[in-house]
């Protein structure tokens, strides 16, 4: 489903996989190019809606390395030749099921060695629109929001309600927490969030009600 769009950009959400995670499809309508975010699942199904939206997928990107949200990595790679851009921190969880978590599941998942990494502030365009690359640690030592002027796509950091798992090997409640008070808070409260799992939200409502953010009143 479409949840951003302007005269700019286009952002869909899908809801993939058994892990229900929240994939999204980053169009720059002027361009025609756009980034797959966090492919968990359902490779097929990004394939046709982009072809449906006229898009060229010229990036595979992901906020950090879990399992639930690199599943598809390898068959777009293939599919598409677009590089896998992921922070250096995280890149090992590619290519390892133990650091990815799927070594203790089902199925150990192996995708494909990162092509390029996401570094702290630099720009990440897909055609002509530009997002912020925030280095935010806490659920994973890699993981990073892209924000862009309207919204921000967080990954596992924050939710509706709640904040990211801290309790994975390399997590640290505490330096997440530090990380959206400082990274996530002055986006602004109108900046519309949208994480790895369940239903978008607003800074302005995490500040006020998220009960793991009570204490950031100074904001």
């Amino acid at each position: 489903m479409t949840v951003y769009t302007d005269d700019h950009v286009i952002l869909e959400r899908f809801e993939v996989g058994p892990f229900l995670v929240n994939t999204y499809l980053l169009g720059c309508r002027r361009s025609g190019q756009a980034a797959v975010v966090d492919p968990g699942d359902e490779g097929e199904r990004l394939l046709d809606r982009c072809r449906a939206l006229g898009l060229e997928i010229r990036w595979i990107a992901l906020t950090h390395g879990h399992v639930d949200h690199i599943a598809e990595v390898a068959a777009l790679r293939q599919a598409t030749g677009a590089p896998v851009i992921i922070h250096p921190l995280d890149a090992p969880m590619l290519t390892d099921p133990r650091h990815n978590l799927s070594a203790y599941l089902a199925e150990a998942v192996t995708a494909v060695p990162a092509d390029r990494f996401f570094r702290e502030e630099e720009p990440f365009t897909v055609g002509q629109v530009e997002l912020k690359v925030l280095h935010t640690p806490g659920h994973s030592p890699g993981s990073v929001c892209l924000a862009h002027p309207a919204f921000a796509l967080v990954g596992d950091v924050l939710f509706y309600d709640s904040v990211g798992r801290s309790d994975f090997p390399g997590g640290s409640h505490e330096e997440l927490i530090r990380n959206i008070r400082q990274k996530l808070l002055p986006l602004g409260d109108e900046v519309r969030i949208f994480p790895g799992h369940g239903p978008d939200t607003t800074i302005g409502r995490e500040r006020r009600v998220n009960p793991f953010l009570n204490d950031l009143t100074g904001y």
